[in-house]
């Protein structure tokens, strides 16, 4: 690291590209101060080392206060190494995942929302997140950006509540790609300024699915329904699928794989719900993923519109089980979004919102709600626990190495 440092560098002096080479300079400047800083206390514990060998060695009983001190000396380096360790892996793992940087900074997203268990409160709560979402999705997810939001499908109660609907969210000209995502990134505390700084770096270089893709789970509200005196809690499932660009839908989706069906639309609409087959219902053959669209009077869009929604699931799947395969580092997480597993509780009645990931709460639950900035709140958190879970991950495979080293030599 230390060396390829110093290339680059003798590069830009040379004339060399100042884009790339300057961008690649500014992630190994901070890996490189460590690695100096490791090099001058490891020779200085050397040093000492042997100087305690020979100290030890002379046999002089009037030395025993210097090998002490010797020893005292070894021990605060011993200190001061355990720490720079930590900020090296830190800084030799990005806070975005290498695996998935593409899509999380590039790929457009598709929210699903579907009420769960509390009947019409669940529908209304599902009505609330989903128009939190189209709210920060209009700011391009904290990242200074408009992002354009499309409605694929939707299924209203006659209350204002919200069946089930599918979203989305797409960027214009592509995702954020800012180019910090080797630099260090440690939420230590709401109030610290510079924490506040590098979670939003980290949002302005996020797309739509970078951004959204920790809301995938079950989002649980408490509260008491306008109707009841009664504390009620209800839930709302949330998965986010990375889309596939219409451009490329043929190659994901080869017409071999799929099953294609147009029939009448159902429900109120008029003459024409009822007297045009404008609805369509596509199967992924293989995987049994269906959608069904009848939202537009045409049947070509419904199908535009399905086949975009097939085609995000049957990838998000495809992502799970090649994630699944490569490594089991981020279990303590959702992983590739996980709609059965509890991710969010609203509590009204201690107007509070709390994620059972990260273990952070934050207190104003309509204001965090209304405007979807509750997801920019959490989703630094989670990045960071991403990232210290392949840091976790890292290290447990160097010990086992070292171990196997080991055992080797004794051999």
């Amino acid at each position: 690291m230390k060396a390829r440092h110093d290339e680059v560098l003798r590069l830009l002096h040379e004339g060399g590209d100042p884009t790339s080479l300057g961008k690649e300079m500014s992630t190994l400047r901070e890996m490189s101060a460590y690695c100096e800083k490791v090099a001058e206390i490891n020779a200085e514990r050397l040093s000492l080392q042997e100087l305690l060998e020979e100290t030890e060695a002379s046999g002089d009983e009037d030395s025993k206060d210097m090998i002490d001190e010797i020893k005292d000396e070894l021990e605060q380096l011993k200190v001061q190494l355990q720490p720079l360790s930590q900020r090296m892996h830190k800084s030799l793992i990005p806070v975005l995942n290498p695996d998935d940087v593409e899509d999380l900074t590039s790929s457009d997203v598709v929210i699903d929302i579907r009420a769960g268990t509390g009947g019409d409160e669940a529908c209304l709560f599902a009505a609330e997140i989903m128009a939190g979402y189209e709210a920060i999705a209009k700011s391009g997810g904290d990242g200074g950006k408009s992002w354009d939001i499309e409605i694929l499908s939707c299924s209203t109660t006659d209350l204002g509540g919200v069946k089930e609907a599918s979203l989305a969210v797409s960027s214009r000209g592509g995702g954020g790609g800012g180019g910090y995502g080797y630099e260090s990134f440690d939420v230590a505390s709401d109030d610290a300024p510079e924490d506040e700084d590098m979670a939003q770096k980290l949002l302005q270089q996020l797309g739509p699915y970078g951004f959204f893709q920790y809301e995938s789970g079950v989002h649980r509200v408490q509260r008491v329904p306008v109707n009841d005196n009664k504390l009620q809690t209800s839930a709302v499932a949330v998965g986010v699928l990375p889309a596939i660009p219409e451009g490329a839908l043929g190659n994901a989706l080869p017409p071999t794989e799929l099953k294609i069906d147009v029939m009448r639309a159902s429900g109120a609409g008029g003459q024409h719900v009822n007297t045009t087959e404008s609805a369509v219902r596509i199967t992924h053959i293989p995987t049994g993923i269906m959608a069904y669209m009848q939202e537009e009077r045409s049947q070509h869009k419904n199908k535009s519109k399905a086949m975009r929604l097939v085609a995000a699931r049957v990838h998000s799947l495809r992502k799970q089980q090649a994630l699944q395969e490569r490594s089991n580092a981020r279990s303590s997480l959702m992983g590739g979004g996980d709609r059965s597993e509890r991710v969010r509780t609203y509590n009204f009645p201690q107007d509070r919102i709390t994620d059972h990931r990260c273990k952070v709460s934050v207190q104003g639950v309509q204001s965090w709600l209304s405007d979807g900035s509750m997801v920019g709140k959490f989703a630094p958190h989670l990045y960071k626990m991403e990232r210290d879970d392949r840091t976790a991950a890292l290290e447990e495979e160097l010990d086992d190495s070292g171990k196997n080293g080991k055992k080797r030599r004794k051999k």
